[in-house]
Order: structure tokens, then C-alpha cells, then sequence
């Protein structure tokens, strides 16, 4: 058994504009380190940490993105993703049921107003349950950033309601923790890496935490079952960047740089599929 799976292996982020008029990665920076001034002073510092992933996020969703795209993001919560998108000048729909203990009525207003001064349309309602009431072939580009790990039941049909509303040539991004990722190889033969604890999963009435994350393996899966060609399957390792450890916040991005080459071995793992363009008919 050998231990480095075969997987496409990533690029380095793009820095220039996807699209003539598209912003750079250092813009998309730029522009969500001053958004995340704007929430309330209490989640200042936590929304300054999560600029560099949200950047690749917004980076990534567009890289096979037409230009000026619209945009729907599923289970973005209150962070910076689709705010981020909206600001830019993007058309964008965030979905989701804002369920999270944590989510006070307070919090939501004031995120949420946010939310409405920036031109974000937002849905909040159970994805799973009641899936979504999107147009059909009406958006370009749709994702799923570390969500589908926290649902009790099967996503399948919510992701193809979502790729019934992407447009011929549309993208469908879909981002996860990685349950195989080279930390937990290494650390749970000597009993490391639970889960969750036990307190997390028994306490509370209704477990919000990850039900199951998935692998590479699951991503291609899931992008055969939408009918969708992939375009790259990238990996990332954020945890370590905003670790608690000085060591571990030094060393993290070479540990990065070097396992991007490898992504079924990165705690954080992503797919990029495309929906195919329709068939011509011919008498």
C-alpha cells in the first residue's frame, strides 16, 4: 500500500485577473481585510484571520468562472465569502439556515445588515430538508465551502437542484476537510485525532459539528454522480496558519507549499467540476 495517492496535481494560485476587469488575488485580499472591519467589533479579529482562505475561495471560484459571473453560495454562514463576492461587484445568493448555536438574533441583524448595505441577497432556509428554488440554468458559478461535512443526509439531492441551475459551462465548486489528511495518518494509529468529543456530540440536543467529512475519491464520486468535468482538484492546509503554536504557525506554509503537490494528503481538499455544454441536436 503506498502512502501518497494519485491525484491531479494543483497549480499555484493564480494572481492575475481571470477575466479581463477581474480582480487580482491581492485585490480580493485587500477588499475583504477592509470588510472585515465593517463586522461587529467582536468578530473583527476572527473574519482578519479567514482573508487568505476566503481569498483563494473567491480566487478559485472564478478561475473557470465567464466573466461577470452569478454566483450562489451555500452554507457561507456569516463569513466573508459571498460579502466578499457581492462587494466585488458580482452578483451573488447566499444560502443558508444561520442554525449554529452561536448565531444570536443580535449577531445575525447585525451581520446580516451587513450583508444588505454590500448587495447580497440572502436565503435562509434548511438546504437539506427543503432543498433550494433556484432557476433553471440561471446561475454560472454555484459552491459549497466547508459544509457538506456537517449534514445529517445525503446532499445528493440539493446538489442537483444546484447543478440544474448552473448554466451549460457552469462551475460547481465544492470544499471539505479531508478525513485522510497526512496529520491524521500519522496521528491516529497512537490513539490521536477524535473526531469530536463526546461532550460536543451528546450534549446538545441537535450535533452541528462534522457528521462525515469525505476524501478525494468521495469529490470525484460526487462530481460523476452531477455529470460535471472535473478541472482540478486542489489541496490546502489552513488549520496551522492561525495555530495557537508559534512553530506551528512558522513552519505551516512550507509544510503547505509542499503538500499542495499531493492533495489526497492536505487537511483541506477541493474539487473544481464543470457542467458540460448542451448537446447540439442534428436531423
Amino acid at each position: 500500500m503506498t502512502l501518497l495517492k494519485s491525484s491531479t496535481v494543483n497549480e499555484p494560485l493564480q494572481t492575475k485577473p481571470t477575466h479581463p476587469g477581474s480582480p487580482t488575488a491581492t485585490e480580493v485580499r485587500e477588499r475583504l481585510t477592509a470588510l472585515a472591519r465593517e463586522y461587529p467589533p467582536h468578530l473583527i479579529a476572527q473574519e482578519e484571520a479567514d482573508v487568505t482562505r476566503i481569498s483563494h475561495n473567491i480566487c478559485l471560484a472564478l478561475r473557470y468562472a465567464v466573466p461577470q459571473p452569478t454566483i450562489c453560495d451555500v452554507g457561507g454562514g456569516v463569513g466573508l465569502f459571498s460579502l466578499g463576492l457581492s462587494s466585488l461587484g458580482y452578483d451573488t445568493i447566499l444560502i443558508d439556515d444561520f442554525g449554529d448555536d452561536w448565531y444570536t438574533a443580535a449577531l445575525t441583524d447585525g451581520v446580516l445588515g451587513l450583508f444588505k448595505r454590500h448587495g447580497l441577497r440572502v436565503v435562509s432556509t434548511d438546504v437539506i430538508a427543503k432543498g433550494v428554488s433556484l432557476e433553471p440554468e440561471s446561475l454560472d458559478v454555484v459552491s459549497c465551502f466547508d459544509a457538506m461535512e456537517h449534514f445529517h443526509h445525503s446532499p445528493k439531492r440539493l446538489f442537483h437542484q444546484l447543478v440544474a441551475a448552473l448554466r451549460p459551462g457552469g462551475i460547481f465548486v465544492l470544499g471539505v476537510p479531508n478525513r485522510v489528511n497526512l496529520r491524521k495518518r500519522i496521528v491516529v494509529p497512537f490513539g490521536g485525532a477524535p473526531w469530536t468529543s463526546m461532550e460536543n456530540w451528546y450534549e446538545p440536543e441537535v450535533f452541528r459539528s462534522h457528521v462525515r467529512e469525505p476524501d478525494v475519491s468521495d469529490l470525484r464520486y460526487i462530481c460523476r454522480d452531477l455529470g460535471l468535468n472535473v478541472q482540478e482538484i486542489v489541496g490546502r492546509n489552513w488549520l496551522g496558519y492561525n495555530g495557537k503554536k508559534r512553530l506551528t504557525r512558522i513552519l505551516t506554509p512550507f509544510a503547505d507549499h509542499i503538500l499542495q503537490r499531493f492533495p489526497s494528503l492536505c487537511s483541506d481538499i477541493y474539487i473544481v467540476g464543470k457542467k458540460p455544454p448542451k448537446q447540439s441536436s442534428t436531423s
